[in-house]
C-alpha cells in the first residue's frame, strides 16, 4: 500500500481499533485458482501472537476455503470512515484556486499465514464470539444458544474456522493531514452535520488537524 510519512498509522492499538469498529475485511487469496476475495466479518484477538491474530469463519461451501489450505499468505483488507473532498471546502481555494478534488478515506491491510480449522469446538466459540461482540450493544442482544442446539449444530457443519496471525499489518488515515490547518478545518466543517461517512471523516480530520478543535 502507498503510504506518504504524513498518512501513516503505525499504532497497535489504533490498527486493532479500527478492524474492532469495522470487521468486516475483504479477505483476498491468489492460489492455484487464480484471485479471489470475498467480505467476511473478523474478530481480532491481541493476545495470540505479535500483531495479533485475525479469526473468523466462511462457508464450507465456498471455493475460497479451500484455496486458502493451498496459499502461504493471504491479505485481508479493512475499510473505515471514506469520503469525498470538494475542493470548495478549502479556504485556499479563494486565494490561488490551485485545488483539486481528493477522496479521504481509512484502511488498514493486514497480511499472514492462513490456518484452516475445522473443528466444531472452535467454530462454536467462533460464532459465539463473533455474535457477542455485534450483539453486546443491544438492549436485547441475541445468544447463539437461543437458537435450538440441534440447528446450530447442523450450521456448524457447513463452515469452516480461520486464524490468521498477522506477519504485516499497514495503516493508512488520509484524512486531510497534507492540507493547511484553515483547509482542515473547512473540511472538517463541511462534512459535519451531514451523517453517516460524512460526519465520521469530520471527526477524523478535525482529531488529526493543525488547528484547535
Amino acid at each position: 500500500m502507498y503510504q506518504p510519512p504524513h498518512f501513516r498509522e503505525e499504532r497497535l492499538e489504533a490498527l486493532h481499533a479500527l478492524i474492532e469498529s469495522h470487521p468486516l475485511g475483504l479477505l483476498i487469496t491468489a492460489g492455484p485458482g487464480g484471485l479471489q476475495a470475498n467480505n467476511v466479518p473478523f474478530l481480532i484477538d491481541a493476545t495470540m501472537s505479535e500483531r495479533g491474530t485475525l479469526r473468523a469463519h466462511l462457508a464450507r461451501a465456498n471455493p475460497q476455503a479451500q484455496e486458502l489450505a493451498a496459499v502461504s499468505e493471504c491479505l485481508v483488507v479493512f475499510q473505515g470512515p471514506q469520503h469525498y473532498i470538494s475542493p470548495s471546502l478549502y479556504a485556499t481555494k479563494q486565494e490561488t484556486g490551485k485545488v483539486v478534488p481528493t477522496w479521504n478515506y481509512i484502511t488498514v491491510q493486514a497480511t499472514g499465514a492462513p490456518r484452516v480449522i475445522d473443528d466444531a469446538a472452535w467454530l462454536r466459540q467462533q460464532i459465539d464470539d463473533l455474535t457477542r461482540h455485534q450483539e453486546s450493544p443491544r438492549a436485547a442482544p441475541w445468544h447463539v444458544s437461543d437458537a435450538p442446539e440441534t440447528f446450530i449444530a447442523a450450521q456448524v457443519k457447513g463452515i469452516v474456522g480461520l486464524e490468521i496471525p498477522i506477519a504485516r499489518i499497514d495503516g493508512k488515515w488520509k484524512v486531510s493531514q497534507n492540507r493547511p490547518a484553515v483547509d482542515q478545518a473547512g473540511v472538517a466543517a463541511g462534512l459535519r452535520g451531514l451523517g453517516g461517512n460524512a460526519d465520521a471523516m469530520a471527526a477524523e480530520v478535525a482529531a488529526r488537524g493543525k488547528a484547535p478543535n
